[in-house]
This record gives structure tokens, C-alpha cells and sequence, in this order.
């Protein structure tokens, strides 16, 4: 079983990057515009802050991250939203995620901190587009620094 698991991390990591961004997302969908079953509590105004501009966040930045494009950032920005999100709405309730309600907070804030980690992995559309190097594994000839190889 490690084995596979091994041989197949890049789909795996794939996997929890796109379903963690489509559940985001969808989440930001049903808050901004009423589908998906609605917002889950009261709407927020146009603009009104801190629900309407957690939800815009939710639905682009859940978008990147589900799509691999600029994932990391996104996903930076996810995390930095949800931990918000508990501190401010669900900690002053009560100390453990279970007692105030904010499991889904907590869950999503160090969901995306993995991603903002690890990366989108090789499955991501700017990993398609743009191929790069990672940073664990230097390519042989290139030097790990900005400096040069001594000859």
C-alpha cells in the first residue's frame, strides 16, 4: 500500500488540492449569489464587511487553488481568511473548534496552509504551463545558491 502511495503522490496531492478548492469555492458560491442551498446563516450585503469579502476570497481564491494557478498564494490567502475567521467568529465562543463551531474554519485554515506547503503539485495548471524545478531536488548542474560553482 506505501508503495502506491508513494509511486502515486502527485495524484494524490492533486486530488486533495482540487477538492479542497471546489469545496471553498462552492462555499463562497452559495454565500455570494444563494445556490448550492444558500449562504449558511444571513447573507451579507454588497461590500459588507467581513462576510461579502470572505466569500469573494472563498470563491476566486478557492477557484485558483482548484485550478492550480498561483496555488500557493491562494492558497496563503485562504489559510490567513479561515484563520481569521476562527479567531474572530468561533474562539471568543468557547477555546476547541468542537465546542464553538469552527471545525470547518480550523479543517479549511490548515488544509490550505498544507497546500500553501507542499504546492499544487505536478497536476496544476501553472505547473502545466510553466514548467519549473523544484526546490527539494536541484537539477545536478545548477548551483543550490546564487553563487556561482567554483570551477
Amino acid at each position: 500500500m506505501e508503495a502506491l502511495v508513494n509511486r502515486q503522490q502527485d495524484l494524490f496531492l492533486a486530488l486533495y488540492r482540487i477538492v479542497l478548492g471546489l469545496l471553498f469555492a462552492c462555499h463562497g458560491a452559495a454565500t455570494l449569489f444563494g445556490v448550492l442551498g444558500g449562504p449558511q446563516g444571513e447573507a451579507p450585503a454588497f461590500a459588507e464587511w467581513p462576510g461579502w469579502w470572505a466569500a469573494l476570497i472563498e470563491l476566486v481564491a478557492g477557484g485558483m487553488v482548484l485550478l492550480g494557478v498561483a496555488a500557493r498564494a491562494a492558497a496563503v490567502i485562504c489559510s490567513g481568511t479561515m484563520a481569521y475567521a476562527y479567531f474572530v467568529v468561533h474562539q471568543p465562543q468557547a477555546l476547541f473548534p468542537i465546542e464553538n463551531g469552527g471545525e470547518k474554519a480550523a479543517l479549511f485554515c490548515w488544509g490550505f496552509l498544507l497546500i500553501a506547503v507542499l504546492g499544487p503539485g505536478r497536476w496544476a495548471l501553472s505547473t502545466l504551463r510553466a514548467p519549473q524545478a523544484s526546490l527539494a531536488s536541484p537539477q545536478p548542474d545548477q548551483p543550490t545558491t546564487g553563487l556561482p560553482r567554483p570551477s
